[in-house]
């Protein structure tokens, strides 16, 4: 049976659309993330839907309120997790917000990277595949599908409607 863990995961654009709030994840030892930079997000609870997930995780790691939020994607992470579970990640940008962003939080250093330079960062190998869809203009929603095997991806299948 597949029993994902669903999340989300969100990409805040500055004003002037050219950057995007990152976390790098440098707080703790034991973090499967340690040393990557990641957009902002986490698990869904029980009890709310995926934009409720989005706006509450925002507002925990950055402190900043979400006011225009687009769903650019979802991808099923197979056996990504550090115990091989798999993810089912709803993909946001956040156009536009309200309040000023954390410089840090319990998991890490938050930072403004230029788009353009996302290719220069340590991150997931995944992410590399996804990002440019988060940024691009094209209004279709993509709709991915990505295996990991010991911490890295295996394909990268999408489709857009």
């Amino acid at each position: 049976m597949y029993c994902p863990i669903v999340g989300t995961l969100g990409y805040v654009l500055s004003p002037d659309r050219k950057q995007t709030l990152l976390i790098h994840r440098n707080c703790r030892e034991n973090d499967h993330h340690l040393n990557k930079y990641n957009g902002l997000g986490g698990k869904m609870l029980a009890n709310e839907d995926v934009m409720s997930c989005m706006r509450r995780e925002i507002m925990e790691e950055a402190g900043i309120a979400c006011e225009e939020v687009l769903l650019r994607g979802t991808i099923n992470w197979t056996g990504f997790g550090p115990e091989g579970e798999s993810w089912l990640g709803f993909i946001f940008r956040i156009d536009r917000f309200s309040g000023t962003p954390f410089t840090s939080n319990d998991e890490g250093s938050l930072s403004w990277v230029s788009i353009k330079s996302l290719d220069s960062l340590p991150m997931w190998a995944g992410d590399r595949y996804f990002l440019p869809l988060v940024f691009d203009d094209n209004p279709q929603i993509f709709h991915g599908y990505m295996p990991y095997n010991d911490g890295h991806p295996v394909s990268w299948n999408f489709v857009r409607i």
